[in-house]
């Protein structure tokens, strides 16, 4: 095959990943060498990041794996899906001890086998009692074949929770080296508070909470309060649960920049440099329509667009509003 080298406008490379791209078995096409060759070329210099724990810097797009090993997709799909974002760059992959009661962990132990080292691996856990979290990260360690997390989240706040426990639990395993680095997800401004207020609560890495053009209410707080942190947050289901993919708004831009409504809603969500989109997706396609948004730009009038078609809920003001209450009444209390 005659390769012109030459450089290549973001159009035509979009339009390269979109036409060409989905077209190409990564599993077992003889071109997928060229393939990834020419996209990582490609994509040098153009692709999203963000400075996660410990001055590690990650692509700004991973990989969810919530619905994965559950039978929506069959395996082989599901871990070639994996593999080929894996060779895209979508080099952070999430998932927890909960998704499909360990199946998620136990495809993803399969996917990443022989290039651990290629991953920035994340899982999460669901309850904090007594030596739950170290036994938990165990067995999550186990089903996903490494012997180290690169991060471990707190997957919910519940009201018995002890947040001294909880760093305690996780610093122990940083320092017997079975996690790298940790966090919280789902956590509102005044639990963060709450968390900072616990001796070692600043090492949290990251807060990962919902996310994306139809759930924006993290931007009137919790997202300007882990800017000013130095804190990135991870922003899970960034398609809105795949209600955008079909959206005429963001087809008609992703139609100017030659790619599809879901790698513009991705781009959206990575815009600021402080958040990772984890997006999930059960085909090689998919996964590859959803790499695009690494190097997409958009315009300000883009933004501007996508800020008139989905301005935040009323749902979402409420809850900001409710939180922002409990924090006053709370600080009140305490003069």
């Amino acid at each position: 095959m005659n390769i012109t080298r030459r450089r290549h406008s973001r159009r035509e490379f979009n339009q390269f990943c979109v036409t060409v791209g989905l077209g190409l078995s990564t599993a077992s096409s003889p071109l997928r060498p060229v393939w990834v060759q020419i996209a990582e070329e490609r994509l040098d210099n153009r692709r999203r990041t963000v400075k996660i724990c410990d001055g590690v810097i990650v692509p700004a797009l991973g990989q969810g794996s919530w619905h994965l090993g559950q039978g929506r997709h069959p395996a082989a799909a599901e871990e070639e899906a994996l593999r080929t974002g894996i060779s895209l760059g979508m080099t952070v992959i999430d998932t927890s001890e909960g998704y499909g009661g360990g199946r998620s962990e136990e495809l993803i132990g399969r996917a990443i086998a022989g290039q651990r080292d290629r991953v920035f691996l994340v899982s999460k856990v669901d309850h904090t009692e007594r030596d739950y979290i170290a036994r938990a990260c165990k067995t999550s360690l186990d089903r996903l074949g490494t012997d180290f997390l690169d991060l471990y989240l707190l997957h919910w706040r519940n009201p018995e929770d002890n947040l001294s426990h909880v760093v305690a639990s996780f610093e122990d395993l940083r320092a017997a080296g079975k996690i790298r680095a940790w966090g919280v997800s789902n956590f509102k401004v005044s639990d963060m508070e709450d968390l900072l207020c616990v001796p070692g609560g600043d090492r949290c890495a990251t807060n990962q909470v919902r996310y994306s053009l139809n759930s924006r209410g993290i931007e009137d707080d919790l997202l300007p309060w882990c800017e000013q942190c130095g804190m990135p947050v991870m922003a899970y289901s960034p398609l809105g649960g795949d209600s955008l993919v079909h959206n005429p708004t963001l087809a008609r831009i992703g139609a100017a920049h030659s790619c599809s409504a879901a790698a513009v809603a991705l781009a959206w969500v990575i815009r600021s440099g402080n958040v990772i989109g984890i997006p999930e997706a059960g085909s090689a396609a998919h996964v590859k329509e959803n790499a695009v948004a690494l190097s997409l730009r958009l315009t300000p009038e883009d933004i501007q667009t996508l800020d008139a078609a989905f301005p935040m809920s009323s749902k979402d003001k409420l809850r900001v509003l409710v939180d922002r209450t409990r924090r006053w009444l709370r600080r009140s209390c305490n003069r």
